[in-house]
């Protein structure tokens, strides 16, 4: 049973910055994108980075260069390195397998954490 389990969200002031990361059960990094999505209040959920396998990565344009997507093969997580925090970064942060590099399933999606970005 694949989970996936965020921590290090929190409030911070804009300008500031908070490191997300999401413990993963299963090895599952090398037949799964993974990615982080969005969802601030009263919105749809966003796409908001993904890494394929330790390698590639991708960035929505109001991140890039602020945030940071990384792997660690040791302890199987996934973190979004989050800097210079904005107000409009302010929701729900969620990590997810939600694309198969293969042919198997990846559809696995974390509770969420709570980002807050005050002025």
């Amino acid at each position: 049973q694949v989970q996936l389990v965020e921590s290090g969200g929190g409030s911070v002031q804009a300008g500031g910055s908070l490191k997300l990361s999401c413990a993963v059960s299963g090895y599952i990094f090398s037949r799964c994108r993974m990615a982080w999505y969005h969802q601030a209040p009263g919105r749809e959920r966003t796409l908001v980075s993904t890494i394929i396998n330790f390698g590639a990565t991708w960035y929505a344009d109001p991140v890039k260069g602020r945030f940071t997507i990384s792997q660690d093969r040791v302890k199987n997580t996934v973190l979004l390195r989050m800097n210079s925090l904005k107000t409009e970064d302010t929701g729900v942060y969620y990590c997810a397998a939600d694309r198969s590099l293969d042919w198997s399933t990846c559809d696995y999606w974390g509770q969420g954490t709570q980002v807050t970005v005050s002025s």
